[in-house]
C-alpha cells in the first residue's frame, strides 16, 4: 500500500457515515458462533473509550490449536479497525488502519510486560486473552488481503510499550473481558466521540518461513458492517 493510497484510505475513514452508531449484524448460522458478530458498539466518556461486541455465541470459547513452534502458529481475534490516525498511540503518521485487537495464540507470547495468567512468568501468556493496538495494511501475498503492518524497531515508530517484533503490534496492558456472548474492552483514548469503526472477528497466520509478511490475516469469520466500511461512531456515554 503506497503512502497516497493509505492517506486517501485514512481520509474515507475519517469522511465516513456520520448517521451510524451501533452497527448490528445478522446471526449466520454457518459461521462459528463464537466469532458471529450480532452487534457492535463504543462509547467514551471523554477520557477512556470503550469498545464492544455481542457474539451469537460463547465470547473466547474457541482458541487456535497449538503447534508448538512460532513459524505457522495461528492467530484467532476479536478486532475493531478504527478511523483513528496510527500516530494516536504511537506508530507512524498515516500508516494503516489502526485497530484494537484481543487475541489469542497459544504458540507465543507478544506481551513481555505482562504475567496475564497470573503464574509468576510473564513470557508464557500468549494462550491467554489479551490486548493489542495493531496498524493493518493491504497485502495481496496474504490470503485476506491483509496484514499486520511489517515494520524495522528502530526505523519505523513504535509505542514504547511495543514487543519490538517487526511489525506494527502494540502490547499495552489493556485487559479484555470475555463474558457470555460479550467482547470488549476500555482504552485511555479520549476526544473519541464520533471516530469510526467496525468489528471483525478474523484468524490471522505467522508466516511459515518466519518472513515478510510475518502475520497475515488468513480468514474473516465475520464483519459488521458487511463490507468493512466502519459505519459504526464512539458516543457519549
Amino acid at each position: 500500500m503506497t503512502q497516497k493510497s493509505i492517506a486517501s484510505l485514512i481520509f474515507f475513514l475519517f469522511a465516513g457515515s456520520l448517521a451510524a452508531h451501533e452497527i448490528s449484524s445478522p446471526v449466520d448460522p454457518d459461521k462459528p458462533a463464537a466469532f458471529d458478530i450480532t452487534k457492535a458498539g463504543a462509547t467514551t466518556d471523554g477520557r477512556l473509550t470503550t469498545f464492544a461486541m455481542e457474539l451469537a455465541g460463547t465470547a473466547g470459547s474457541e482458541k487456535p490449536k497449538k503447534i508448538g513452534q512460532l513459524a505457522g502458529a495461528k492467530v484467532q481475534s476479536y478486532v475493531w479497525p478504527t478511523s483513528l490516525d496510527p500516530e494516536v498511540v504511537g506508530f507512524d503518521k498515516a500508516s494503516g488502519i489502526l485497530s484494537l485487537a484481543i487475541t489469542a495464540h497459544p504458540d507465543f507470547d507478544d506481551t513481555p510486560l505482562y504475567d496475564e495468567n497470573q503464574d509468576g512468568d510473564p513470557a508464557n501468556d500468549g494462550a491467554d486473552w489479551h490486548s493489542h493496538w495493531v496498524v493493518l495494511v493491504e497485502d495481496e501475498a496474504c490470503a485476506a488481503g491483509l496484514k499486520v503492518r511489517d515494520v524495522s524497531p528502530g526505523v519505523d515508530l513504535l509505542p514504547a510499550t511495543a514487543p519490538y517484533l517487526p511489525i506494527a503490534l502494540d502490547s499495552p496492558g489493556m485487559s479484555p473481558i470475555l463474558s457470555g456472548k460479550t467482547a470488549k474492552i476500555t482504552v485511555p483514548v479520549g476526544d473519541a466521540e464520533n471516530v469510526s469503526f467496525d468489528a471483525v472477528t478474523a484468524e490471522l497466520q505467522v508466516n511459515s518461513n518466519t518472513e515478510v509478511p510475518l502475520l497475515c490475516v488468513t480468514g474473516v469469520h465475520d464483519v459488521a458492517s458487511g463490507d468493512l466500511s466502519l459505519p459504526g461512531r464512539v458516543t457519549v456515554r
